[in-house]
């Protein structure tokens, strides 16, 4: 998942070398609009829907967050 994860983010902004070192959002990596695009690539290539609720900045710091994100989302489905 994390490798399909960074490979998203290399798309989306292709400048960047996404780590875990890096706070996405507080580096400058990602906007608003970024965070949109990630979202909608993220529910195609997982199959998952993401709650409004959860498009928030804190659940795209990281590659380990948006993992999280995603796994929260998919037990989300199953119900």
């Amino acid at each position: 998942m994390e490798t399909k994860i960074k490979e998203i983010l290399s798309e989306i902004q292709p400048d960047y070398i996404f780590s875990d070192e890096k706070n996405f959002i507080d580096e400058g990596y990602l906007d608003s609009f970024d965070i949109v695009t990630l979202v909608s690539e993220l529910e195609n290539t997982f199959s998952i829907i993401i709650s409004a609720m959860d498009i928030i900045p804190e659940n795209f710091v990281s590659i380990n967050s948006i993992c999280a994100l995603v796994k929260k989302s998919r037990k989300v489905e199953k119900r």
